[in-house]
């Protein structure tokens, strides 16, 4: 465990000296901090949280589902009684390990059954309620030789923050026990089985999400934000940040770089990963970029500033890998923590990147945003908004399905997080594939 932070002039050195990345990746100036080719190093850590804690309200056992590419990925069915985490023990259960390097030419990860680990999941849930259950909305069928991309966005609460700053008043604090929480976060994402994953308010790398996705099939990396909240709290686990995750069977790296972003001339506490990945099925190369932006009201104009300069940063990435002008496709992941109304989203939807927001094809007009991305009460009072986008490059991909929202009965009267769901925000899922381009239909 970390201790409670003070200030000092080491906290405010650039993002530089706190970029990890399980790909090496090691930045050294502020901006576009550096580009590392693949493969690198890897970094493995190992830890975990406190015992199991049962919770009083069963769950139903009645299964659950999704498809992807006609394959169901979510057999929500009996528990197993395997323990497939006595092979990831290390990951969920045992004390940190220090940090190490480790050449990943070197290095075989013992791959885990997905299917075992989330039975797994369920078994350490079985006396918390079901998560809601969403289906996807299909908006146009994908073809075999242009397989779609299935991308998840999601801020899953920093645990320090869940349990140390937050306050949901709500939410008992036996809900966010994180020995229990870590289950119903990875049983979220085992749901859906992404084959890109952006997440937000990650204090947990390395102890948890790096060496389990790891060996599920991701290649990763993460980028804390340079003074986290995370590191006033005692007993905290680290620094939060940006992390994404990409399925390295799939994808091959071609670059990373971590952004620590500006606004207003002044470098501010807000990071984003941005990666350049080549798509092995297809042959074509694309970003997907993951960041958080400034909270809070009255912080609006710094977030537009904050959306101005990765818009930037993204364009030049972006024109640097692709042979035609406006460069590569883009998806851009991130809780920008503003509503469509802001400048900032204004400012995305505008770009010369020709961005959408791939959440608007829910609506019925295709033009507008679901009305809640995340549902809290706090001391201050109830707040619902729409915070968190997944946008894609009109030009270069088409949306195929997308992940409805829960109901607000299925969000039940004390609102997010809770027993039934970890977070505070709702994840994002779509499915993206690749518009043809005409010299590949010939």
């Amino acid at each position: 465990m970390y201790p409670v932070r003070r200030c000092c002039p080491l906290l405010q050195r650039d993002l530089a000296v706190f970029c990890m990345s399980s790909l090496g990746t090691h930045p050294k100036t502020p901006g576009q901090l550096k580009t590392t080719a693949s493969p690198a190093s890897q970094r493995c850590h190992s830890g975990s949280g406190p015992s199991l804690t049962v919770q009083p309200k069963p769950r139903e056992s009645a299964p659950r589902s999704a498809l992807h590419n006609g394959v169901p990925v979510c057999p929500m069915g009996s528990s197993s009684s395997s323990r497939l985490f006595s092979t990831l023990a290390q990951s969920l259960s045992s004390a940190p390990l220090p940090h190490t390097h480790v050449d990943p030419e070197e290095c075989e990860f013992e791959q885990a059954d997905p299917e075992a680990l989330l039975r797994e999941c369920e078994e350490v849930l079985r006396n918390r309620p079901p998560r809601p259950h969403r289906d996807f909305v299909r908006t146009r069928a994908s073809t075999p030789h242009n397989p779609q991309i299935r991308v998840m966005q999601w801020n899953i609460l920093a645990q320090a923050l869940g349990e140390g700053k937050d306050g949901f008043v709500r939410c008992p604090m036996d809900a966010l026990n994180w020995a229990e929480r870590k289950y119903l976060i990875l049983e979220e994402i085992l749901t859906y089985r992404p084959e890109i994953l952006c997440l937000q308010e990650v204090d947990h790398y390395y102890d948890t999400f790096q060496p389990v996705l790891s060996r599920l099939g991701y290649q990763s990396s993460f980028c804390p934000k340079p003074c986290s909240p995370c590191l006033d709290v005692r007993d905290n686990n680290g620094p939060d940040g940006c992390a994404l995750f990409f399925n390295r069977q799939r994808f091959q790296l071609l670059c990373t770089n971590h952004l620590r972003l500006s606004a207003m001339m002044l470098k501010t506490n807000q990071v984003a990963i941005v990666a350049t990945l080549l798509d092995r099925i297809t042959g074509r190369t694309f970003c997907v970029a993951v960041t958080h932006l400034k909270a809070r009201s009255g912080w609006e104009a710094f977030r537009s500033a904050q959306g101005s300069h990765l818009l930037q940063q993204l364009k030049a990435i972006s024109s640097q890998q692709g042979e035609q002008p406006e460069g590569v496709p883009m998806v851009v992941c991130g809780d920008f923590n503003a509503e469509p109304g802001e400048e900032v989203y204004r400012r995305f939807l505008a770009s010369p990147l020709g961005l959408d927001s791939a959440y608007r094809r829910l609506s019925a007009d295709g033009s507008t945003e679901p009305a809640y991305t995340s549902w809290k009460i706090r001391p201050s009072g109830e707040s619902r908004a729409t915070l968190d986008y997944i946008w894609y490059s009109r030009g270069g991909f088409s949306v195929d399905g997308v992940l409805s929202m829960p109901s607000e009965e299925q969000i039940g009267p004390d609102r997010l997080p809770s027993y039934h769901y970890p977070s505070d925000h709702l994840s994002l899922v779509c499915d993206l594939s690749f518009i043809q381009e005409p010299h590949r239909l010939m």
